[in-house]
């Protein structure tokens, strides 16, 4: 029991940890590359529709942590997806890299600022709006939004966030909590100090 409560201490990404990482990054990169064909459907509505579902392209990292939970692992996941969409001859090309960079980065930074310690629907929801707001800096380093209004500005990002809590956020909860379902994280997740004491309690 002791052996198990110090492996539980040992947050660093294990061999396993890092190919299921990549394994579910190489799935949602194909997702995200086949995901422009549903933005692109949205274009037509109204200004900036297509933002109603921009939030898809940040899920890699929320979903990541949720199954996996440890440190690392939100950047580790986008950047490997965005690498499967360059893979796949993206539109946005090498400039995938400072995206997936920044936006996992800021993914991460949510559940590091909670100490890796919430696992929740709002903290996904928030890890999602983060990468949203990383895509804008990035956005605005490339100049693509220099012929922006401010209200421009303010409406395409407010969707983005929005997108992004929904989909980066909602979703990948619910994602995570039908795999949960299925056992599956089990075998991504040592028992923890809890399971053991409820074992003691019996």
């Amino acid at each position: 029991m002791n052996n198990a409560l110090s492996t539980e201490k040992r947050r660093g990404l294990r061999l396993s940890d890092l190919l299921v990482t990549i394994l579910l990054s190489l799935v949602i990169g194909v997702v995200y590359h086949f995901w422009s064909s549903v933005y692109d459907l949205f274009k037509p509505l109204f200004f900036q529709a297509d933002e109603l579902v921009y939030g898809l392209w940040f899920l890699a990292p929320t979903l990541a942590m949720l199954l996996i939970r440890k440190p690392g692992v939100a950047i580790l996941a986008e950047v490997a997806a965005a690498h499967v969409e360059i893979m796949f001859g993206s539109e946005w090309g090498i400039q995938l890299v400072l995206y997936s960079v920044v936006q996992g980065l800021a993914a991460e930074l949510i559940f590091a600022l909670l100490r890796y310690r919430s696992f929740r629907l709002g903290t996904a929801a928030f890890a999602g709006a983060a990468a949203a707001l990383g895509s804008l800096l990035v956005d605005v380093y490339y100049g693509y939004v220099t012929d922006y209004t401010l209200w421009m500005m303010l409406f395409k990002y407010a969707l983005r966030i929005i997108s992004s809590a929904v989909l980066a956020g909602y979703l990948a909860f619910a994602l995570a909590k039908a795999l949960e379902a299925t056992g599956v994280t089990q075998l991504l997740r040592p028992v923890t100090k809890r399971d053991y004491e409820a074992l003691d309690h019996d």
